[in-house]
This record gives C-alpha cells, sequence and structure tokens, in this order.
C-alpha cells in the first residue's frame, strides 16, 4: 500500500470517529496496557471482550459489600435470583426475550448439552433425527454428536458454504417427519454471516420439530428478537460481546410455552423447587428454575451485569449501526486495495447479513497474525487462511482498524 492509500484510509478512520456517537464508550473501558505491554489495535472482541472500568469497582464493591460483609446473608437477599434477575435484563436489552425465559449458568457446552438433551427426550416417537451443520462451532458439532449417541438418535448433516452460513433452502431439504431438533448458529463463526432466523425457524415448526439457536457470536451485537420468531430454545455465551471476563458464564432462554414439559438431564440441588429442603428426591424448580444445576457463579456475572446496562443506556439499535459502519470500512479497504496485495474478503459483503466481526484471508494468514501479534495488533487466525477481525461497537475505534489494514499490507508487500 502506498503513503497515500495509508493516509487516505488514516483520515477516513480519524473522521468517522470524530462522527461516532458511540465514541465516548471507549473510555469506559480498561485501558490496554503501557509500554512494550500495550495493546494498539485490539481486534478479537468476538472472542475475548474487553472490560469496562465499571467492573473493577463492581468487584471491588462484592468483595468489600455483598461477600465480605453480608457474607451468606447475600444469597437470599440477591444471589439467588441473580441468574434469573440478569437473564430477564439480557432478554429485554438484547434478546428480544419477555421475563421468565432466560438465565445464566454453567458454560456453553454444558447448556447446549442441557437444552439439546432435554428436546430430544420430550420427543414424539418416531422423531429422532438432529439436523446440525458442518460448519458449526466446534462444541455445537461434539455436544450434538454425543447426544445422538446417548439418546439413540441420528445426526443429519447439513454442508454449507464455509464462506457463508447454512441457507434456509438447506434446511428445508433435510427435514422429515423424522426431524426432532435444529440446532444451528445465528451467526457464522467464520465467515460472520446471519443466518436468516425467522424463516428457518418457521421451517422447522412446519415440520413439527423445535429450533436450538446457538447465539455465541450474535449477542450483545446483532439483534436476535426470540419471542417476535417464536424461538423454542437458544445458548449463548457473554464473554464476547458481553464483556463477561474469561469464564464468565453463559446463558439460555427457554420459550415459557415449552418450560412445563422439557427437563434438563443434570439435576442439581440449585434447580430443586424447594433448594434447602434438602429432601430426598428431585423436584425440577417451576420455569427457569429448572434449568440451573449447580451454584451461581457469582463474581463471573460482574462484567455481564455492567456490559448489559451499557447497551441499555446507548440501544442495542446503535451498537448495531456502529457494527456496520465497522465492518463496512474493512470492506471498503480491502476492495480499495488498502489491506494488501493478495488480501481477500471471506464475509459476506450485504451489511445485513454479516455480523460484529469481517474474515479476511491471505495465504501467509498464520504468519501474518503470529506477527501482528508481536506488535500488539491483535486479531485472530482461523484455519485454512483467514484473518478474523472481530470488531466490538463499544469499544473498538475505526482508527485501530486503520492500523491493523495498514500493517498487514504492509507485511504482505514485505512477503511479496
Amino acid at each position: 500500500m502506498s503513503t497515500q492509500q495509508q493516509n487516505t484510509l488514516t483520515e477516513r478512520a480519524d473522521q468517522l470517529d470524530a462522527a461516532d456517537p458511540l465514541r465516548a464508550c471507549r473510555d469506559e473501558f480498561v485501558p490496554a496496557g503501557q509500554g512494550v505491554d500495550a495493546v494498539q489495535a485490539y481486534l478479537d472482541g468476538n472472542s475475548l471482550g474487553r472490560p469496562l472500568r465499571a467492573t473493577r469497582q463492581r468487584l471491588l464493591d462484592l468483595v468489600d459489600g455483598a461477600w465480605g460483609t453480608r457474607l451468606i446473608r447475600s444469597w437470599d437477599e440477591q444471589w439467588m435470583e441473580l441468574p434469573f434477575r440478569l437473564g430477564d435484563e439480557l432478554g429485554r436489552v438484547c434478546l428480544g426475550a419477555a421475563p421468565g425465559q432466560v438465565c445464566f449458568a454453567d458454560s456453553t457446552t454444558v447448556l447446549l448439552y442441557k437444552l439439546l438433551r432435554a428436546a430430544t427426550a420430550a420427543a414424539p416417537a418416531g422423531r429422532d433425527r438432529i439436523v446440525v451443520d458442518t460448519e458449526n462451532f466446534p462444541t455445537d458439532r461434539y455436544v450434538a454428536e454425543g447426544v445422538a449417541a446417548e439418546a439413540g438418535f441420528e445426526l443429519v448433516w447439513i454442508t454449507p458454504d464455509p464462506a457463508a452460513a447454512v441457507t434456509a433452502d438447506q434446511v428445508a431439504a433435510v427435514l422429515d417427519e423424522r426431524t426432532a431438533v435444529v440446532l444451528l448458529s445465528q451467526v457464522a463463526y467464520k465467515s460472520a454471516q446471519i443466518a436468516d432466523l425467522p424463516v428457518i425457524t418457521k421451517l422447522t415448526h412446519d415440520a413439527g420439530a423445535l429450533i436450538l439457536w446457538d447465539l455465541c457470536h450474535s449477542a450483545g451485537v446483532v439483534p436476535a428478537d426470540l419471542d417476535a420468531n417464536q424461538v423454542d430454545l437458544a445458548v449463548g455465551c457473554s464473554y464476547k460481546f458481553l464483556n463477561g471476563g474469561p469464564g464468565a458464564p453463559a446463558f439460555c432462554y427457554v420459550a415459557t410455552r415449552h418450560q412445563p414439559h422439557l427437563r434438563q438431564p443434570i439435576q442439581g440441588w440449585m434447580g430443586h423447587a424447594d433448594p434447602f429442603r434438602m429432601g430426598p428426591g428431585y423436584q425440577a424448580g417451576q420455569g427457569m428454575r429448572g434449568f440451573i444445576s449447580g451454584t451461581p457463579p457469582v463474581l463471573a456475572m460482574a462484567g455481564v451485569a455492567d456490559t448489559i446496562e451499557l447497551i441499555d443506556r446507548v440501544s442495542l439499535a446503535a451498537v448495531r449501526e456502529k457494527s456496520i459502519a465497522l465492518t463496512e470500512f474493512v470492506v471498503a479497504a480491502v476492495d480499495a486495495g488498502q489491506a494488501g496485495e493478495g488480501v481477500r474478503l471471506v464475509s459476506p459483503r450485504d451489511p445485513a447479513i454479516r455480523g460484529g466481526h469481517v474474515t479476511i484471508a491471505h495465504p501467509d494468514s498464520r504468519r501474518l497474525c503470529a506477527q501482528l501479534w508481536t506488535e500488539g495488533i491483535i486479531p485472530d487466525f482461523r484455519e485454512p487462511d483467514g484473518i478474523r477481525l472481530g470488531l466490538a461497537p463499544l469499544s473498538t475505534s475505526f482508527a485501530e482498524v486503520a492500523l491493523a489494514l495498514g500493517r498487514i499490507a504492509e507485511l504482505t508487500a514485505t512477503a511479496r
């Protein structure tokens, strides 16, 4: 890339940052280091979001107050209901879900297992197939394989274009009278393409099956409108765009209409109808209580609460608008040759079907990513030749993106 091209890219980034209605949000995040350890451009917010300054204070207050002073009394005062209270807030602000349908608990893997196993156990006689796609995140595929083996079900595989997402036509082609559950991701973790959630959900229902959506790469950045679209089940993590931090718990959504007859398989004391009775035999709690197993991870939910509050303040619509602007900036730079020779776009061009990250590709991507990390520019690498740029709208500036693209261009020129 020429000096003139770099200057043009940088100037455009500065203009967009100056006009960004969410620019003040960046100051609410913990600074990304100093000196040789400083992160110059953090473009991996779709894998691990940056922490908010407010979370530091929330954790200190929790240690000094609810934990340090109130001690065990805090369970009765607030912690027993925290997974449901925070779930309701997430549902209201980000998921389009009415109260009583979302809770935080466990990891994404465990919640996927719980809901998929519950759905297969409740399937009518003769419905013994799970639909899953070959390009879904490994955890989803592995869990589906395990549940199918455990329940005696058959897996029906969709093989989508790796640079796209599962289409409605592909789903329609495999649905039949034996389909019990369809498991898909709303946003493809490689390409960032958004699946047609409303249409695919309706097709699944018309076939008499349930749909389970993985929202890990969409929660907090792409609307899902779960209630309006009549989604049955959903799971998602909170350490990506929701900035919950490493090990932050996942969440699950179970539509009210399914709660009375779905039973998850990990029967723990916290999911009992009367946890402190400690009596013989298990009786599932009503509503989302029945989908809890063990003790809620109170400390790990602190960061999630702060991000939900921030998204509520600025609106999910504004976050989505900034997300589109960031990804459009990358697409335009690639098209203009400002991301380097031999760099091509993997993610979809249409912003309406593109999530919160952009994947570009180059034959030397693995080495490029390794070099960028040494310079404090942090994207991530995805096989076989992808560089994933995770653009978290609340914390990412256009200047960071311009810096990363400019450096990629320089490195590709050197490699040539």
